[in-house]
């Protein structure tokens, strides 16, 4: 059957014995796809359908004025896309980012209550789509933000790969402020949205006297902590869950208490420092991360030829199969810097221990001691953008620039 309704329409159809009414979305493999009134999707067989409308169409959206209280300090939202910032797209039954930061403002109207805000738009895209060269946008938009006097940033980004690009921006920018980067797990229609919780937090810590780059997000699925994690030692460890983001090698640089939003920093936090900030923009695209699985062949190593750097994630301490060695040889011959790192969330990379790590660092192969192999790829970049010589790349590589080495290991972490 070929259904001829129109997104958006309001429909009432029978399931499971009752009546229930929602929203029609779309047609897919022969079922209703329906937005119910608690924002969960139902596939319902079209013989369930009773009746359907369209609804009249909605007046025009009043575009209110923003009033900000001139007497609190001054923060920046900067908005690149991503949950946080999304509507659902009734076409499809997608969640699309579509909101800019002024939205953001109005939406959540609490904001208000903790500083005035200027807001720019530098994208509106999921995170999977960012790049290198939006990366650039961003670090010169957050540079001019700081140079303006603005008393800290926030970035509202998509939570997929926000860990990329917090990292990115704590190499790329030398900040005096807070950097924070803010996203939500689900979208604002959801009941069980974090979008109002994380946002809060966020501008909390970002008139506070951290001082360095960073990510807020829930800190337990509750609504009653939000984490602050260093930019370079965050990953997300959950598909789904609003408690996805987690340090990794070190506690969490403080927290928020929600509603309260009372603040704590601890003892690995930067924080504010007198002086100017500084950028450096430039970064080497052409590097890759490649993840050591048993059994591959090494010829898959030849899909990075043409790389400027390359980070490999391998095993246990920093291990991959004998058979990889005489090809990682000649992709370094031929240029290419390669960094070990380790799948393990957890220690250091150590190629002295067993053979194939000696044989590893024999051809010239540097360790990442245990910085994550996310971050270690986007502090490659960073560092091939700002320098030629091989000697220097391997000393800033095993050199910790922005806390993404952490000295000692810590027991339990």
């Amino acid at each position: 059957m070929t259904l001829v309704l129109t997104p958006g329409a309001r429909v009432r159809f029978t399931f499971h014995g009752g009546e229930f009414e929602g929203t029609y979305v779309t047609e897919r493999e022969g079922r209703m796809v329906i937005k119910l009134e608690n924002g969960y999707n139902l596939g319902v067989e079209p013989a369930a359908l009773l009746s359907s409308h369209l609804p009249p169409p909605s007046p025009p959206p009043r575009i209110t004025t923003i009033e900000q209280d001139s007497s609190l300090p001054e923060c920046a939202i900067i908005s690149t896309g991503g949950t946080i910032a999304s509507r659902v797209d009734y076409r499809t039954g997608a969640v699309t980012s579509q909101f800019s930061a002024e939205d953001i403002l109005r939406a959540i109207p609490g904001l208000g209550g903790i500083a005035r805000y200027r807001t720019r738009q530098i994208s509106s895209l999921l995170s999977e789509n960012m790049q290198p060269g939006i990366w650039r946008d961003l670090a010169h938009a957050i540079y001019h933000e700081i140079c303006e006097g603005v008393r800290g940033v926030i970035v509202t980004h998509g939570t997929d790969t926000m860990g990329y690009t917090a990292s990115a921006m704590a190499f790329m920018i030398e900040t005096t402020v807070p950097v924070v980067f803010v996203g939500s797990q689900r979208s604002a229609d959801r009941p069980s949205s974090d979008n109002v919780m994380n946002a809060l937090c966020s501008a909390r810590a970002a008139v506070s006297e951290l001082g360095e780059a960073a990510v807020v997000m829930h800190g337990t699925t509750s609504d009653d902590h939000c984490a602050i994690h260093r930019a370079t030692r965050v990953r997300k460890m959950h598909t789904s869950r609003r408690d996805a983001f987690q340090s990794i090698g070190i506690p969490p640089l403080g927290g928020v208490e929600y509603p309260d939003l009372t603040l704590t920093l601890g003892p690995h936090a930067r924080t504010r420092q007198e002086g100017e900030a500084r950028l450096f923009d430039r970064i080497e695209e052409r590097c890759g991360l490649l993840t050591f699985v048993p059994g591959t062949p090494p010829e898959v190593i030849d899909s990075c030829e043409g790389y400027q750097g390359l980070v490999i994630a391998g095993s246990g301490l920093g291990h991959v199969a004998s058979a990889w060695v005489p090809r990682l040889k000649e992709l370094i011959g031929a240029g290419t810097t390669v960094v070990m790192t380790s799948q393990c969330l957890h220690g250091r990379v150590c190629d002295r221990v067993y053979d194939t790590g000696r044989d590893l660092l024999s051809i010239g192969v540097i360790e990442g001691e245990d910085m994550l192999p996310e971050t270690a790829v986007v502090k490659l970049g960073w560092v091939l953008g700002h320098e030629q010589d091989p000697e220097r790349v391997r000393t800033l590589m095993q050199t910790d620039l922005r806390g993404e080495i952490c000295r000692r290991s810590l027991h339990g972490l």
